[in-house]
């Protein structure tokens, strides 16, 4: 499948059944082989995630709602006055949904359509993250991140604190680590037990995407030449070591890195437009695409055998990997 969408290509991601699905900066969400869904008409898709129910996608636009789209079509699932809605999380594992508008968090409950809690913040939430029990929620902000549990009103949250403004966040699969990216070209970490900081720097650009593969015993993220590969093997993350680098090329940026948690293989998106993917020890590089406009999303399907990207043109495919 390969398609042109004349528009900003957000998000990409597959659902549980297999199928590719796209949330576009026009409003709309393509799932393969279905018919265009005008999510957010007249606005557009700030950010996306997976549902909990692995059916359809989670889209927040700068209409301030949040919108569930599925094959079966679209449901409101929350509506924030005179904000845009900049990030949204979701976990499978405990049906928990959050999202971000401005100062303020908000978590929701897909078995239960009246649970609602807001957690407040003095800076404003750029991105969300579910531990890999879908209990807790982090939340980058200005000064660190906020952890909060998920589910309890009037509570403070555990504050991980490291200067500058904190813009992605991720957790280790194992929940050991909270990974941040900056507004500096560099990414932060936090060993969560005792907070131990660790310092992840000398990137030529931001690292904004970041992924986790090998069962969770590498890290890849974006912002450099080629992929930057940092080791979790030890109790201690990647505390003294040095990173990696795979498929390193100059005169362009990786933008986008895609993995599986449990598989070897990682999928690599550029700013010249170039995608490509390689075996974890880089011994195998195979390209996907030449070029052409700058990779905005980019995912593997569970099992790693497809591909799906997306650019800032709006171009867009979803392609068999061997």
């Amino acid at each position: 499948m390969q398609s042109s969408f004349d528009a900003y290509v957000t998000a990409a991601l597959f659902q549980k059944d297999g199928r590719a699905v796209f949330a576009l900066g026009d409003g709309t969400v393509r799932i393969e082989g279905a018919e265009t869904l005008f999510a957010h008409p007249e606005a557009a898709v700030l950010c996306a995630a997976p549902h909990p129910s692995g059916d359809g996608i989670l889209t927040g636009g700068d209409d301030g709602r949040l919108v569930w789209t599925s094959a079966q079509g679209l449901v409101e699932l929350a509506a924030v006055s005179g904000r845009w809605i900049d990030a949204v999380a979701s976990s499978a594992e405990s049906g928990m949904i959050a999202f971000a508008a401005g100062k303020t968090v908000e978590t929701l409950d897909v078995k239960d359509p009246l649970f609602r809690r807001t957690f407040p913040h003095e800076r404003s939430v750029a991105d969300l993250a579910f531990d890999p029990k879908g209990r807790k929620l982090a939340c980058a902000t200005y000064g660190g991140c906020a952890v909060w549990f998920a589910r309890i009103e009037g509570q403070k949250p555990q504050m991980f604190k490291w200067a500058g403004s904190h813009l992605g966040v991720l957790w280790s699969p194992d929940g050991r680590f909270l990974i941040s990216a900056m507004q500096e070209n560099m990414l932060h970490g936090w060993r969560v037990a005792d907070a131990k900081d660790m310092r992840m720097s000398g990137y030529a650009g931001k690292p904004r995407s970041i992924a986790f593969l090998a069962k969770g015993q590498l890290m890849a993220t974006s912002g450099a030449e080629g992929a930057v590969v940092w080791t979790f093997r030890g109790a201690n993350g990647p505390m003294g070591e040095q990173a990696a680098e795979i498929g390193h090329r100059p005169g362009a940026l990786v933008t986008r890195v895609a993995a599986t948690e449990r598989g070897s293989r990682l999928a690599v998106g550029c700013s010249d437009g170039r995608v490509w993917y390689a075996d974890v020890d880089g011994a195998r590089q195979v390209e996907i695409r030449e070029g052409g406009g700058s990779i905005s999303a980019l995912a593997l399907s569970p099992d790693g055998r497809r591909l799906a990207w997306g650019d800032e043109e709006g171009s867009a495919a979803v392609v068999a990997l061997d």
